[in-house]
């Protein structure tokens, strides 16, 4: 084997790039000397681009496609060295394949709050992130002024120079839309829209486009956002002065409910105490007899253990209703009932009805009531 034959199986023949990081945005091909041989094979898949630099400077940029590195087809590169077509020597130049397709889920957001003047609740501060989509327009541009040199360029390397121009362009547009806080959520794809082509502007002399951008959170301070969901809830209570007397008249009949389970209890406490009683003191004076002196013996104890017997049970108060109207008010107590009908609340005439009693009865026809009118004396009948 020549010498020639050895040099020429030195170089590489077969140029291509097979991507599987799904962040690399350039990857430069790599071979120790950069020697390409002449007429190799430059392969270029969909969603990618091939930019020859030479010596440094940029030579050519190869679309998609299938190509033999020929001097007829790098004119650029052909001036450049002023090759004759002849010329099959092997070249020196470095060749960067620039990923064309789209680099999804890039996320962006404001680190300090924007300071906004709301037309309804003044100045405010908000919050924002969200999500964009960034992709390579122009290799050539994008070679020359982001990536330079770099043998492998993932897009962690430009995310944070896109985040810092999406929020100045973001703080600008949303102070100047004049949108009330309330409504932007509703507005999200317009102010997106607004957003993504003040950015397209500034990111195009990179050689970058953003086909997509989405907003997908505006907030508030937490203060505020408390100070919005009380309003908010006054605006689903309505009247509030009817919503203070539903909350009244509910309390008031848990209370009700407690007192008479309360009042139950008692009255069968006292109950069982009573019946109690009633058996000891019943089987007291012939409950120890024995023999003969038996009824001696029981005699001695009947007065002791009626001395130790329990009391009976305390009465029971009973609580009234009070029927004006067409309605009802109460639970009322004696003393309750009192007050009213020194006040002249309570009539003589007014109807009335406790539990355990037959139907509404009025207040003079019961005793325990009767006697809260003989404080004063009734009015005089009539003619005297």
């Amino acid at each position: 084997m020549g010498i020639f034959d050895f040099l020429s199986g030195e170089f590489i023949d077969v140029i291509h790039w097979v991507d599987d990081s799904r962040d690399t945005m350039v990857w430069r091909f790599e071979r120790e000397g950069h020697a390409i041989k002449y007429g190799a094979k430059l392969t270029v898949r969909e969603g990618q681009a091939a930019v020859f630099v030479h010596e440094g400077q940029l030579a050519d940029v190869f679309t998609p496609g299938l190509y033999m590195l020929e001097t007829n087809n790098m004119p650029i590169l052909t001036t450049l060295n002023h090759w004759d077509h002849g010329f099959k020597s092997p070249f020196k130049s470095e060749i960067y394949y620039v990923n064309t397709t789209r680099f999804t889920g890039l996320k962006w957001g404001t680190k300090n709050p924007i300071m906004v003047r709301d037309p309804e609740f003044g100045p405010v501060r908000l919050r924002a992130f969200g999500s964009y989509v960034v992709k390579v327009s122009d290799p050539a541009l994008f070679l020359t002024e982001i990536v330079g040199t770099d043998g492998e360029f993932t897009s962690d390397e430009i995310s944070f120079q896109i985040r810092n121009i999406i929020v100045q362009a973001f703080s600008r547009i949303i102070a100047g839309s004049g949108i009330p806080v309330l409504d932007m959520a509703a507005n999200t794809a317009d102010l997106g829209k607004m957003v993504s082509t003040e950015i397209s502007k500034v990111i195009s002399q990179y050689g970058l486009t953003i086909p997509e951008f989405y907003i997908e959170n505006i907030s508030l301070p937490e203060s505020v956002e408390a100070a919005m969901d009380k309003r908010s809830s006054m605006g689903i209570v309505g009247n509030l002065d009817n919503y203070m007397k539903f909350n009244a008249a509910e309390a008031m009949g848990n209370e009700n409910s407690a007192m008479a389970a309360s009042m139950g209890a008692g009255f069968g406490a006292g109950l069982g105490m009573n019946m109690a009683a009633q058996q000891q003191s019943a089987a007291g004076p012939w409950g120890a007899r024995s023999g003969g002196s038996g009824h001696s013996q029981s005699s001695h104890q009947a007065p002791q253990q009626a001395q130790h017997a329990a009391p009976p049970p305390p009465p029971v108060e009973h609580v009234w209703h009070i029927a004006e109207n067409g309605s009802t008010t109460g639970p009322f107590s004696k003393a309750e009932m009192g007050q009213k009908a020194a006040k002249g609340a309570l009539k003589r005439a007014t109807y009335v009805w406790t539990p355990g009693q037959d139907g509404w009865l009025k207040a003079e026809d019961i005793d325990e009531l009767a006697q809260l009118f003989t404080i004063a004396p009734p009015p005089p009948p009539p003619g005297i």
